[in-house]
């Protein structure tokens, strides 16, 4: 069996049950599973590997919620700058009806290099778009091929213009076909087991790009085979007002006349979820991606999360599509998590205002527990060894060593040092160790290109 020893980290952040927060601490890991955490003269002082974490917090790696990575292809697209959601939507259906296997398998590469170099160990991704013989492998073997613990989500849409839905009729799947897929992909790719580095989520994309029947027979499939399942809900005021003008309900009302909560059920976003939803999901043990990034680039609004994890609600934290954020960069999330809400909600003594400790739960515990996860998401004997380190010798850290946690989340961090996931160093001294990122770059760059002039030309 390999070990694995970090040492002498400045601060090594456990959010443990006691969460601690240990100077001069270390981490042993013994074949992929932490054995023990604690100052450093009290652990091992060899193994197979050691890493010097001197100048560096240490703490667990961030898991991120909600994420399209297909969408690495299509940032800051020229006429969808400056969009809400649904215009924002209808400006980009028709590009990416152009996705080729190809583009999903490298863009899914390009969206979880910048996850793992900004310290994200865990990512789910929710591929709803399916044009040109596009599968869910596709994205499946990018996660594989970089080394990253990985949630995909197999999306769907149904319902198109024709049927009063958004997307176009040409981009949507038949219901039948969605499901035999679906099931398909559980049966072959589902990993159940503690320590898992894939699972497959059941995803159709939203109210508005589906119908009743299809959410209703996809959560029945889910818990046929024990998986979660995953939708945007209540993003927007458009959106609020599709489901309430459609159903004739508010949308927490309306997943739950479909059984679309319980501890197996996030749902992304959740800007627009009242007082009664947040008691429901609170109730239920319902999950909600923040996206706090995505909601600001496309005005959608400041979702009530401090209310939601005063009353209960497990919330993580959510890069989204890096076209309606731009940017997959998880400790700047949780600081935009963190603005934000005291932005809304006035000074950070008050209930409502989020402290960095706080928005660095929410990016590691709080996205283990969104995810249905209890093997991630803190460093503690028997968890799983997702480690990242923040070199504090960084241009944007210095100054803020009087308190190196909060800094992680008040300062700009560029890049994180080390990333270690199941046990395998994945980004060593700030590279990659699992991809060539510039050959890789400019391979995503030219196929970027590609998709957007493939558009151009159907136009």
């Amino acid at each position: 069996m390999s070990t694995l020893l970090i040492r002498h980290a400045r601060v090594l952040v456990t959010m443990d049950a006691q969460r601690r927060e240990i100077p001069d601490g270390a981490v042993f890991v013994r074949d992929r599973v932490i054995e023990a955490v604690g100052p450093s003269a009290d652990l091992p002082t060899s193994a197979d590997e050691v890493i010097e974490a001197r100048d560096q917090v240490v703490l667990p790696g961030l898991v991120n919620t909600h994420h399209h990575m297909y969408q690495t292809l299509t940032r800051a697209i020229p006429g969808v700058q400056d969009c809400e959601l649904f215009s924002w939507l209808r400006g980009l259906y028709p590009i990416w009806a152009n996705l080729t296997p190809e583009m999903v398998r490298v863009s899914t590469q390009t969206a979880m290099a910048e996850l793992l170099l900004s310290g994200c160990t865990t990512s789910s991704d929710h591929l709803y778009i399916y044009p040109n013989g596009v599968r869910l492998e596709d994205s499946l073997e990018g996660a594989e091929a970089i080394g990253m613990r990985f949630h995909a989500a197999r999306g769907s849409m149904s319902v198109g213009q024709s049927q009063g839905g958004l997307p176009p009729d040409r981009v949507v799947e038949r219901e039948p076909a969605i499901l035999k897929e679906t099931q398909r992909l559980i049966e072959r790719w589902h990993d159940p087991a503690r320590f898992a580095m894939r699972r497959i989520a059941v995803a159709p994309c939203s109210p508005f790009s589906v119908s009743r029947e299809l959410m209703r027979d996809s959560v029945l499939l889910a818990r046929e085979h024990g998986v979660s399942v995953h939708t945007h809900l209540a993003e927007n005021d458009h959106d609020l007002a599709y489901t309430r003008e459609k159903f004739g309900c508010t949308p927490a009302e309306y997943v739950e006349q479909l059984g679309w909560v319980g501890p197996d059920v996030w749902c992304a976003h959740c800007v627009k979820l009242d007082l009664s939803g947040i008691a429901l999901f609170a109730r239920t043990g319902t999950g909600v991606a923040h996206c706090p990034g995505s909601n600001m680039r496309l005005a959608s609004g400041i979702a009530p999360i401090q209310a939601m994890r005063n009353a209960g609600v497990a919330v993580g934290l959510g890069v989204d599509g890096s076209a309606s954020n731009d940017a997959g960069h998880m400790l700047s999330e949780a600081r935009l998590a963190m603005l934000l809400q005291r932005v809304a909600h006035g000074p950070v003594h008050g209930p409502a205002a989020l402290t960095a400790r706080e928005a660095l739960e929410i990016a590691t515990l709080g996205g283990a527990r969104v995810l249905g996860r209890d093997d991630i998401g803190s460093l503690a004997p028997g968890m799983a060894a997702d480690i990242v380190t923040v070199p504090l010798d960084d241009i944007g850290m210095a100054g803020a060593l009087h308190d190196p946690v909060a800094a992680l989340v008040f300062c700009q961090v560029p890049r994180i040092r080390h990333s270690i996931i199941n046990g395998r160093v994945v980004v060593r001294d700030g590279r990659i160790t699992t991809l060539d990122l510039p050959v890789h770059i400019e391979q995503h760059n030219a196929l970027a290109m590609q998709l957007v002039n493939a558009a151009a030309s159907t136009r």
